[in-house]
């Protein structure tokens, strides 16, 4: 049981970190009060962007890890500029959020596969190499640990983990996470404080934007290796691990890799003796399963913000 949980570990995490970083986008626009259900579609965004840069890039640049970090950079930049269209939708017309974010999913899937198509003209954008596992001196030697933690790791998921930490810091201890977090659960109240309860939203979805693009081109930049057009359906995961996290970084953290866990297993179990006795297609199913179970479970104890979801309307009392 533990060669097999040895074995996991390491891919687990690795396919972890992008349901991570984009469930944390989730939490800051659903923590601002804008359900940000087109998380899908920004990562579709980040993935689109982060591999056809590093596509063109690494036939010009010899730097490798440059190129792969200015592909990281391209997926926020394309993520913050995508949300906007969500933003603009939510916020200023007051539109519907779960249909603006719909409607956000389906752009993003046609309009990459049509630039793709037109780029390369197969649809599938490929890069040569992305980021390398490696293991960290000295801490990959401690027992137990050491393997689990610090061998085959990816500078990426560390980056990923100090964002996380960082994000938990600036929502419970900074003015900006304290304001973001009283425009989510009642916006009224903030702007009698004197806060720009429109600004402050914006900025919440617009960090889902960059997170989610992050999110996406990590898919490609460690483990995909390959723009199809799809991120399979992550970003719904992302916000169910949200809701499973009780709307809480630490608690998003523990869901992400949970579902982490589940999804490798169904993934790698042809190629570990011990899982082949599972039929393959009880494994595939296993994490969506889970997912319905625990959303079902989970769903008369869940405390999301108070007023996600809701249009901001400053007369109201």
């Amino acid at each position: 049981m533990w060669t097999i949980i040895e074995q996991i570990f390491p891919y687990a995490i690795v396919f972890t970190i992008p349901l991570l970083i984009t469930a944390l986008g989730g939490l800051f626009s659903e923590r601002s009060g804008i359900v940000n259900i087109g998380l899908e579609g920004l990562m579709i965004m980040g993935a689109f962007a982060s591999a056809i840069t590093v596509h063109y890039l690494q036939e010009t640049m010899s730097n490798h890890t440059l190129v792969l970090w200015i592909g990281l950079l391209a997926a926020v930049v394309i993520g913050i500029i995508f949300s906007l269209l969500h933003a603009f939708a939510s916020i200023n017309l007051s539109a519907d959020q779960i249909i603006s974010g719909t409607a956000i999913n389906m752009i993003a899937m046609a309009l990459t596969v049509f630039l793709a198509r037109n780029i390369t003209g197969s649809g599938n954008i490929r890069i040569t190499s992305g980021f390398s596992p490696m293991d960290i001196p000295v801490l990959s030697s401690i027992p137990v640990i050491g393997d689990l933690f610090f061998t085959k790791t990816y500078p990426t998921t560390w980056f990923i983990l100090l964002v996380l930490f960082i994000s938990a810091f600036i929502l419970n201890k900074t003015k900006f996470g304290l304001r973001l977090k009283s425009c989510g659960e009642f916006p009224q109240a903030a702007e009698a404080a004197g806060i720009n309860v429109r600004r402050i939203r914006y900025s919440g979805v617009m960090i889902s934007g960059a997170f989610a693009g992050l999110g996406g081109a990590l898919i490609i930049l460690t483990y995909a290796g390959e723009f199809t057009g799809s991120v399979s359906g992550l970003g719904f995961l992302a916000l169910a691990s949200l809701i499973f996290g009780q709307w809480r970084p630490m608690g998003v953290l523990a869901a992400t890799l949970f579902f982490g866990f589940a999804s490798t297993i169904a993934n790698v179990s042809q190629v570990i003796p011990e899982l082949k006795v599972i039929p393959p297609i009880i494994l595939k199913i296993f994490p969506y399963v889970v997912t319905l179970l625990a959303l079902v479970v989970f769903s008369k104890s869940s405390r999301a913000p108070k007023a996600a979801g809701e249009p901001f309307d400053s007369g109201k009392r």
